[in-house]
């Protein structure tokens, strides 16, 4: 699994210019499921995530993480996190998992989130609008078979 973290002043997503989704202060996740990624990914990522020390302490150090902070998270699911650029100008995504099987890895994946966190989510296929007020910006990029 990929994800790309993005901490925030606060994130919206929105279907069809309906907002289905909004967070303030936390993470904004982009989540991509690849070929062959199982429970164990979403595990290790959600470990990783939940304690991920990329907030500032009262000195200006990167030492809590979203659960010292009380943070709140946004996930979408982004398939694109798996484009192959290597030939061509047009991306190819036949490392990103099926439909089906990214559905219930994404939807697991959010459900154990928010057993930490209070977490809202996109709609996974849709075309949505992500609203993101970065906050630094600090983006993390995570790839479970590199954690």
């Amino acid at each position: 699994m990929r994800a790309v973290l993005q901490r925030v002043k606060q994130s919206k997503v929105f279907v069809d210019g309906v907002e289905v989704a909004s967070i303030g202060e936390g993470l904004n996740i982009l989540l991509g499921v690849g070929v062959g990624d199982t429970e164990e990914d979403v595990k290790k990522l959600v470990e990783k995530t939940v304690n991920l020390r990329i907030f500032e302490d009262s000195s200006g150090k990167f030492n809590l993480s979203i659960l010292d902070v009380k943070g709140s998270a946004l996930v979408v699911s982004q398939f694109t996190l798996y484009a192959n650029v290597k030939k061509g100008r047009r991306p190819s995504f036949e490392f990103a998992e099926k439909p089906d099987r990214a559905r219930e890895l994404y939807e697991l994946f959010v459900k154990k989130l928010s057993e930490y966190v209070p977490t809202q989510c996109g709609v996974f296929g849709a075309t949505m609008e992500v609203h993101i007020v970065n906050w630094g910006p600090v983006t993390i990029i995570l790839d479970t078979k590199e954690l």
